[in-house]
């Protein structure tokens, strides 16, 4: 095949995963302050589903989706000082406009990306960037977790949540997570200090005084969430859409609220990176599905159930 082109995941409508198609498309050239990244790997998130099937809208049809990349730097564009040829790296695309890392190369900023850490294969740190970048936003850039404080973790099993965990549990916080009862182990082996089934049990009577809650839900459990603050405690949801009544909500039990959209962020990789290589995350991966079957993979993810990350492996 012609270096010119590459293999990447497209659709040319909307719908559910049957829409997806490998094809092949002019591989991009870096500009300046850009890198040409050889994707190794890609993770797989909820707003992958959500944009295929036009739930959010990035714009007409084709599109080639993902942010979270894992691969090599093949060449740099002008004024490019952090990274050169041959470099590891992992790293976020702009969100929500600058996808497209479901490909085998991909261009973007080159602060989007840092060194991959040594400790992680390029399927571990693909799972990383979007929902480690979403977790440490809320709980260090909006939240500023300090070492005793009560963190509530709903969802501590999912893609967000687990890494969420991990980060309050390095930041010193007491936490409680929300899960499954079958999912009980992997977060208590996260670090969690409690574990509530939300099946089972009530979130509200079991995580009490909190100083914070990181929320990746909506409805009636997102506003039941704020039940569980004390006095001026903060809810950060990394769900923006509906927030109006949750605010209001939040105004009458005297406590805070806020809605975060994730944001690619070089001194947030570092850090992850910096927690990683320190041993103080990792992320839990359930499932890897080669570029050809990304099909199965969102039918798999769009189940709800996935424990961690599912990634899409592009070179072997």
């Amino acid at each position: 095949m012609s270096e010119n082109t590459m293999r990447a995941l497209s659709q040319d409508a909307y719908g559910g995963p049957e829409v997806l198609r490998e094809v092949r498309v002019p591989r991009p050239e870096p500009i300046g302050n850009e890198i040409l990244v050889a994707v190794h790997a890609a993770g797989l998130n909820p707003t992958d589903f959500k944009h295929r099937a036009r739930e959010m809208e990035l714009g007409e049809p084709p599109l080639t989706l993902g942010w979270d990349v894992s691969g090599v730097v093949e060449a740099v564009g002008v004024g490019v000082t952090l990274h050169q040829p041959g470099d590891e790296v992992f790293g976020m695309l702009p969100y929500p406009k600058g996808h497209g890392a479901h490909a085998e190369y991909v261009t973007a900023p080159a602060r989007a990306f840092v060194p991959k850490p040594a400790a992680l294969g390029h399927v571990e740190a693909a799972a990383l960037p979007l929902a480690a970048m979403t977790a440490w936003q809320a709980l260090v850039d909006v939240a500023d977790v300090r070492p005793g404080q009560r963190v509530l973790v709903q969802a501590a099993a999912g893609g967000v949540g687990h890494l969420a965990v991990q980060i309050a549990k390095a930041r010193g916080a007491y936490v409680i997570g929300t899960a499954s009862a079958a999912k009980h182990d992997l977060v208590r082996s996260l670090g969690a200090d409690e574990v509530v089934d939300y099946r089972t049990q009530d979130f509200v009577a079991e995580a009490r005084e909190m100083d914070m809650v990181l929320d990746p839900l909506l409805g009636q459990d997102r506003l039941r969430s704020l039940e569980t603050l004390k006095p001026g405690g903060l809810l950060v949801s990394i769900l923006p859409a509906q927030f109006a009544e949750v605010q209001a909500r939040a105004a009458e039990l005297g406590v805070r609220a806020t809605a975060l959209l994730v944001e690619y962020d070089h001194a947030g990789m570092e850090g992850v990176a910096a927690l990683v290589e320190s041993g103080q995350l990792r992320p839990h991966v359930s499932g890897t599905y080669p570029l050809a079957e990304a099909a199965k993979a969102h039918a798999e993810g769009e189940t709800g159930r996935v424990t961690g990350k599912l990634v899409l492996t592009v070179r072997s």
